[in-house]
């Protein structure tokens, strides 16, 4: 659980406190005061990932040359200073740490917005991102392979941009690709499996229906990862880029054996994004044996009276959750919880 969190020049806060209780915490404020910036903030502190933006430099406050988050996760320090001139930097028990392997063996977290969607609707990307994040927390090889994966895949697709007459080059990248490929995809088709499930069974809970739903895991070049690489060649070339590997691949979403992007009803795919977000939950907590901080962003404002009662209930009690909104008329429904705002860039107690 988080015990605190210290924020400097992160988004809107030049700087700010937050402690939060080990059970239920209530953020509750008016839009652009600041809420979804303090769930970032504990997101990037416990994973080095945002969940909003697709580099740290955008979440640095506008005119400060970087920004550092504090906190105390259990009985571990933990800090995230980052700048644009010395890049991120980490220090666990305040020992600077060259590599994150330790640093990300502290914290887990479930991040759930209203944007999460695009999960069911989406490109494919939301959810292969979905999957690289549950895979991060997980499995102890996935991060490395990804990183792996990225660079080899960066480097050959430099190389077909370049012309076919760098194939001797190409050829080296090939191995790499293929090794951190193979594992991405096992690693992924696993973690789908054990999803799905869970997925089921928290699709059922919230919307109260007796629909079918399933997901799986697609690999764009079928499950010989080689020979589709190899049998690509001629498309590589015209197209010059690397066209099939995990960073093509999908999560193929039913409802009654319909896809759910394009027969799904909104509030159908509003309840598949919840359930895909418990589920990658329980999962985080069934492979690391504690439960991961609950970070729900303003998402009960889309829910009826009754998805919201239900949702609030299949959070787990002995869980830390932290839930952000903008309207205190439901706050009665959630039972006994830490009252938080924010008023004048500072989070109080109400």
């Amino acid at each position: 659980m988080l015990d605190s969190l210290v924020l400097h020049d992160f988004r809107c806060f030049p700087r700010a406190e937050f402690h939060p209780a080990p059970g239920l915490n209530l953020l509750s404020a008016p839009n652009a005061s600041g809420k979804s910036s303090l769930l970032e903030a504990i997101c990037v502190l416990l994973r080095l990932q945002s969940p909003r933006a697709g580099a740290l430099a955008e979440a640095v406050r506008r005119g400060a040359p970087g920004f550092s988050l504090l906190g105390r996760c259990g009985d571990r320090n933990l800090a995230c200073h980052y700048s644009s001139a010395e890049g991120r930097q980490l220090k666990l028990d305040d020992v600077p740490q060259g590599k994150s392997d330790a640093y990300l063996g502290v914290g887990l977290a479930a991040f759930f917005c209203n944007e999460d969607i695009e999960l069911v609707r989406g490109t494919s990307s939301k959810r292969r991102r979905f999957l690289d994040f549950l895979g991060s927390q997980c499995d102890p090889g996935y991060l490395k392979n990804l990183r792996a994966y990225e660079r080899a895949l960066r480097s050959r697709n430099f190389l077909l941009k370049e012309g076919p007459h760098r194939g001797r080059e190409l050829a080296a990248y090939d191995g790499p690709l293929l090794s951190a490929g193979e594992y991405l995809g096992s690693a992924r088709t696993k973690l789908c499996e054990e999803l799905r499930p869970l997925f089921a069974r928290y699709a059922a809970a919230i919307s109260a229906k007796d629909e079918a739903v399933s997901l799986r895991y697609e690999r764009s070049g079928g499950h010989d990862f080689p020979a589709a690489l190899a049998a690509s060649a001629e498309e590589e070339r015209r197209l010059r880029q690397t066209v099939v590997g995990p960073h093509r691949d999908d999560v193929s979403l039913e409802v009654d054996g319909a896809a759910a992007a394009s027969f799904a009803s909104e509030g159908q795919q509003r309840t598949l994004s919840i359930a895909l977000r418990l589920a990658q939950a329980e999962l985080i907590r069934s492979r690391r044996g504690s439960p991961p901080v609950y970070l729900l962003d303003d998402v009960f404002g889309e829910l009826d009276t009754e998805r919201r009662r239900r949702l609030l209930q299949a959070l787990p009690g002995d869980a830390q959750r932290i839930l952000t909104t903008t309207t205190w008329q439901w706050l009665e429904e959630a039972g006994d919880a830490a009252d938080w705002t924010i008023r004048d860039g500072r989070v109080e107690m109400r």
